[in-house]
């Protein structure tokens, strides 16, 4: 019997081909007569088109077309709103939005050809924030959205005011929160071609195959089934490579009108300004408590900029507005959202997906008032978390949770009973601990009623397992899950499972990377299918072994009975029995699981919308330089319930990536925009984390083995992103005694707090 690799600590399946540099990316793509697309793009963050002149750039030698908004793609596109054209036409909303493209024979080509297209705007008032965009004289950004505002959410449970009023302490506060760029290795890629039969294919970096296949059909005007779209190699998504950018539209549109493959790779630069940013919120939080700690009622209001097109925000927003309400016992909650056009790049989808945004503030909030009165901010968690069983204010029934464990056992990790106030730091260097919590969903039926997976296996001849699916890998490790759960099923070794890159010809129908949505949904259906694997090799046995599938045992590559193990047929002699024969056929089946789930009520916004929902805690320790303002992480503990680890060390790495972003958006990211211009879109001036400012990164896994999960596991990639602002916040008081509301916590924003706090206080 073959050693089973569930629980256990596996490299990725896919990982030699990428540190070798064999994995094919898309930008490493090439053929036959391929063209290269390059995009110009608005340098205005609002003005109208007055004239678009492409004939230089058609004259070019190597130029094959030109593309503007006037003869390109007239479909809009979008998530919440259809509202967003592949290239602008009469007016551009965003410094940046694409305006013409060019396929040429090489790069050098197409790029000569941009600077050869003559653009005459004429430019219009724009609206960078979303105070200006608010004002009532303010002209619309899209018209017929009144007053700028793009999506609204309202709801409250429970009676809000008499439970404030009955509450010991009330404390109300606004915390601000800023853009962040995914910071992916890979920027984004297509190429594009029309094939022999007239198809449009298209190899793109995505996290959604099929999702990617709906937008182009639909923009492209082409039935879904004269598209194909294969997933290349992944270097990275983070949310950015949903369906929120245009570069596999344009590619597809280029391809289309020159009749060749085009090859379409954003630069840096490019990719800063193409790609959705998370979304910035101003959230005003409101909090009543009693005396020992207990939560009794919160409202929350939210000012959130979803740039020129509302994408993604939308719902990303939802996430801000409600889902941590659903981590507490608190039955009286209020939420008034409001989602605002402005002239600035587009936010949309972030790892984490708006529960960073709320989670910031609700955390630095909790430390707050424990502190006012005069309690532990663990016992305050550890008092309002919800438990097993217990179903939350907006309906959220939770299966399994290991939050309690998780506050354990990150602050044992930090020392945080023995050395909690303890620890002043020497000189001008003060030292402070930290803690928050966080919840974010295991899958997420909103899209539409059904978040399910189906896994396609074959058995080959020889004994080998190909497993078609579409959920994406792009780097988070979904084939190697994926292969483990099969390998165990069978009771096969991993080698002897091949996944296939998503590919919407030959793999079936899945929704993609979100919502942490992968290992519960795709490893169901991956054990439903490998079960229908099983049961027909053990049939086949049945009849070749004369003896009932009751009494026989797959384990070691063979199919043996249990009285007689010598009596055994190994996998391969089956599978080719089983095609081999008279009204034969291979061994081919499909297994599909969908969440016990129902699809929340779009009125009252209730219903339990994800099968499981995983929980994470944090615990840091800082040191503030109160000479220079400058933070410094100390040591961090995350810990991650991520229901059962089906490979510990891809949970680790998830969980250390996810905080080393969230230490980033907290301490050195900020996008730099001045009057609606992207000025920092490059690694050199975005100052992402370097290993030298970030400690020993630490992490912990608890396992609350979901009922709903396979084998117990649910979602372990977003949900450790979430706690980490609000306890280096927290840190930074308790280090120095200032609160900071707005992120990011740079020096200049700590040294005023400082100089605020030791300012006299006038009657």
């Amino acid at each position: 019997m073959s050693e089973s690799t569930l629980g256990t600590s596996v490299p990725q399946v896919n990982a030699r081909a990428k540190v070798m540099g064999r994995a094919q990316y898309a930008g490493d793509i090439q053929l036959p007569g391929m063209l290269h697309g390059k995009v110009l793009r608005s340098p205005y963050p609002h003005a109208r088109i007055v004239r678009i002149d492409t004939t230089q750039a058609l004259a070019l030698p190597g130029v094959k077309a030109v593309v503007t908004g006037a003869d390109g793609p007239q479909v809009p596109w979008g998530v919440h709103h259809k509202e967003r054209l592949t290239l602008a036409r009469d007016v551009v909303r965003f410094a940046g939005e694409e305006v013409a493209a060019v396929a040429a024979t090489s790069e050098d080509i197409a790029r000569d050809a941009l600077d050869l297209i003559e653009v005459e705007y004429e430019e219009l008032p724009a609206l960078f924030t979303p105070e200006e965009a608010l004002d009532a004289e303010a002209p619309t950004v899209h018209p017929g959205r009144a007053n700028n505002v793009s999506h609204e959410i309202r709801f409250e449970r429970g009676d809000v005011d008499t439970a404030f009023a009955q509450a010991h302490l009330v404390h109300e506060a606004t915390y601000s929160t800023h853009s962040q760029y995914p910071g992916y290795m890979e920027p984004m890629a297509s190429v594009a071609m029309v094939d022999p039969d007239g198809r449009l294919q298209v190899w793109t970096s995505t996290q959604s195959a099929f999702l990617a296949r709906a937008r182009l059909a639909a923009v492209l005007e082409l039935p879904v089934s004269r598209v194909r779209v294969i997933q290349s190699t992944t270097g990275g998504g983070f949310g950015g490579k949903i369906i929120e950018d245009a570069n596999s539209l344009i590619a597809g549109a280029l391809a289309l009108r020159t009749g060749k493959p085009v090859r379409l790779v954003n630069n840096r630069l490019e990719d800063f300004l193409a790609c959705c940013t998370s979304v910035p919120e101003r959230i005003t939080l409101k909090l009543g408590m009693s005396r020992d700690g207990r939560i009794v009622a919160k409202d929350v209001r939210i000012v959130a900029d979803c740039g020129a097109y509302s994408g993604l925000s939308a719902e990303v927003m939802h996430v801000s507005a409600m889902r941590s309400d659903n981590m507490h016992r608190n039955p009286n909650v209020r939420s008034h959202a409001t989602l605002v056009y402005t002239h600035t790049p587009p936010h949309g989808a972030f790892r984490g997906f708006g529960g960073t945004q709320m989670l910031f503030a609700l955390n630095s909030h909790l430390d707050t008032m424990a502190r006012k009165l005069g309690l532990d901010p663990l016992d305050v968690h550890r008092l309002n978390a919800l438990e097993r069983g217990e179903t939350s204010v907006h309906g959220w029934k939770i299966g399994s949770t290991g939050l309690a464990e998780c506050l354990a056992q990150c602050t044992e990790a930090i020392g945080w009973h023995t050395r909690r106030g303890r620890i002043a730091g020497h000189g001008a260097k003060r030292r402070g601990l930290g803690l928050a919590a966080a919840m974010h969903v295991s899958g997420n039926r909103t899209i539409g009623d059904w978040d399910g997976s189906t896994v396609m296996l074959k058995v080959n001849e020889d004994g080998r397992v190909v497993l078609h699916c579409s959920e994406a890998d792009m780097g988070q490790g979904a084939m190697t899950m994926l292969t483990q759960v099969v390998a165990h099923e069978l009771d096969i070794p991993l080698a002897h499972v091949h996944v296939v890159a998503p590919d919407t010809d030959s793999a079936p129908f899945c929704i993609g990377s979100l919502a942490s949505r992968v290992t519960i949904a795709a490893g169901n259906a991956a054990i439903v299918a490998a079960r229908a694997a099983r049961d027909k090799l053990m049939d086949q046995a049945a009849t070749m072994l004369q003896a009932p599938a009751a009494e026989l045992q797959c384990a070691g590559g063979s199919v043996h009975l249990r009285a007689a193990p010598e009596r055994s047929l190994t996998l391969a002699e089956l599978a080719r029995a089983h095609l081999w024969r008279h009204g034969g056929e291979g061994i081919q089946v499909t297994g599909s699981w969908d969440a016990r789930t129902e699809m929340f009520d779009k009125n009252t916004l209730m219903g339990n919308i994800a099968p499981a929902y995983s929980f994470a805690a944090q615990a840091v320790e800082v040191e503030v330089d109160t000479e220079t303002g400058q933070v410094t992480l100390v040591d961090s503990f995350v810990s991650d319930d991520c229901g059962k680890a089906l490979n510990p060390l891809a949970v680790h790495g998830q969980s250390n990536g996810a905080a080393a972003q969230a230490i980033g958006w907290t301490l050195y990211e900020r996008l730099q925009v001045e009057d609606g211009r992207i000025v920092n879109g490059n690694f050199a001036d975005y100052t992402m984390p370097s290993p030298d400012a970030l400690p020993m990164l630490r992490s912990g896994i608890v396992e609350s083995n979901d009922p709903n999960g396979p084998y117990g596991a649910k979602g372990a990639s977003e949900t450790a992103i979430l706690p980490g602002p609000g306890a280096i916040a927290n840190a930074v008081f308790d280090a120095v005694g200032v609160r900071i509301t707005e992120l990011p916590i740079t020096p200049e924003k700590v040294l005023a707090a400082l100089r605020r706090r030791e300012e006299p206080r006038h009657a």
